[in-house]
């Protein structure tokens, strides 16, 4: 744990809300927290679309600008880090750069990290939270413009084994009920 700052990272398969719940109770309990969304760090729509704009080996690996997510989310909260982190980078509906000012992170606060498929890229989490849906529950929640990025989803599951990497995994097949499996330890 860097500098007594905490990581938590969560994943919601084709959703751009921001997680909610978690930063108000995490918030409460006095704790800063800063969210971060990994849609904020989408490459140019030059180098994404490079292949097609429905590429689903183009989405899997080269959308996410994972450099910028490293330097200007996770190098900060390093040792001798300034504890400053970028909460965005790209704004993918002008494909421009945001420049949003960055969001100082004390020690004993919460970076909340969510996003698809980010625990391929081995980023330095105390606690990882995978929510899992079936490929049949995935498949009916995808709006129609974005089924096309399924088969980046299969992959992901069968290259990086999500439900077997994370701390935690959340089945969430029925979004009113998601199951909690509890902490690995």
């Amino acid at each position: 744990m860097a500098q007594g700052r905490r990581r938590r990272r969560t994943r919601r398969p084709h959703r751009q809300d921001r997680p909610s719940a978690s930063p108000r109770r995490l918030r409460l309990r006095g704790r800063t927290v800063v969210v971060v969304g990994a849609e904020g760090f989408l490459r140019p729509a030059s180098l994404r679309y490079e292949f097609g704009k429905e590429d689903p080996d183009s989405y899997y690996d080269g959308w996410f600008d994972i450099g910028a997510l490293r330097r200007e989310v996770f190098g900060p909260l390093e040792p001798g880090g300034t504890g400053r982190v970028l909460p965005d980078l790209w704004d993918p509906a002008t494909d421009r750069a945001t420049r949003s000012p960055y969001v100082r992170l004390p020690a004993g606060g919460v970076l909340l990290l969510h996003g698809p498929m980010l625990l391929r890229h081995w980023f330095p989490f105390d606690l990882t939270v995978h929510v899992r849906l079936s490929a049949g529950a995935l498949e009916r929640r995808t709006e129609a413009r974005a089924k096309w990025t399924l088969p980046a989803f299969a992959r992901y599951e069968r290259e990086v084994r999500p439900g077997e990497t994370a701390d935690a995994l959340v089945r969430a097949d029925d979004p009113r009920h998601p199951a909690w499996t509890g902490l690995r330890g």
